[in-house]
């Protein structure tokens, strides 16, 4: 997605749930509780899959997220739409339109091998198979410089392509993503996942947007009770408050 939007300023609250005592489900986060995605709930009945220390999927519980709930544009505006979230995290989005979905993704995902300073995996490939290979180990001034070559580059369509591993759903791992490339396309990735004692699957998603805006963890518009989790069920298509996938669309890094 790399149309270029005029923002209209919409001051607009995020939807509102009911208590816990009220539908059994999970309340609107306390933005004095939660810091990270460690901290958002999850439904009763459930835990964490355990992840492997120093993992893409253990990086992404430790990912910041803001106490403001609202999501702004990349010029400082607020997004339209302020009933999509249920958390926004903390990570650098810029000033130019040029962060939107599948630059999100690969954002994290440069973040996670920075971080653990695996440099030379910090590299991305565009449609006519060119690779954006990171060279500046740790000057963090470049690697941003590094990231909008590759945001302008890159997009749903080489990401599809460079993300080889095909995942079943009922698989589905932390650090996966779920991608429809093309113009348009869209891409969210999967940031946790949670099993029950009988071995039910949830997932909780997170994307950027169209124009280049905060990127936020998004509501479950057909569960309510859920807030931001996603079962693993038998439906043909997982339901977003702003794109439907189809459940082939579940890929992994390699």
């Amino acid at each position: 997605m790399k149309n270029i939007t005029t923002a209209t300023l919409v001051i607009a609250l995020a939807g509102c749930y009911l208590s816990e005592d009220e539908n059994d489900g999970l309340s609107a986060p306390s933005l004095s509780t939660i810091h990270t995605v460690s901290d958002i709930p999850i439904p009763q009945g459930y835990e964490r899959v355990s992840k492997k220390k120093n993992s893409f999927a253990d990086w992404l519980l430790s990912v910041p997220v803001k106490s403001d709930k609202r999501v702004f544009l990349y010029d400082g505006t607020l997004k339209r739409d302020q009933t999509v979230q249920y958390a926004v995290l903390d990570l650098p989005v810029g000033t130019q339109n040029l962060q939107q979905c599948a630059d999100a993704i690969m954002r994290m995902r440069a973040e996670y091998l920075f971080s653990q300073q695996r440099y030379p995996e910090i590299k991305f490939r565009d449609n006519n198979d060119t690779w954006y290979c990171w060279q500046g180990a740790d000057d963090r001034q470049k690697f941003e410089l590094y990231l909008k070559k590759v945001f302008g580059m890159c997009g749903t369509a080489s990401l599809e392509k460079q993300l080889s591993v095909t995942r079943p759903l009922k698989d589905v791992q932390a650090g996966d993503v779920f991608i429809k490339g093309g113009f348009p396309g869209h891409a969210m990735l999967v940031v946790d996942v949670a099993v029950s004692k009988e071995g039910k699957r949830i997932y909780m998603l997170a994307q950027g947007y169209m124009p280049a805006q905060d990127i936020h963890i998004v509501n479950n518009p057909r569960n309510a009770l859920l807030g931001p989790w996603y079962e693993v069920n038998d439906d043909a298509i997982i339901e977003t408050p702003e794109w439907t996938f189809k459940k082939g669309q579940l890929r992994g890094w390699e």
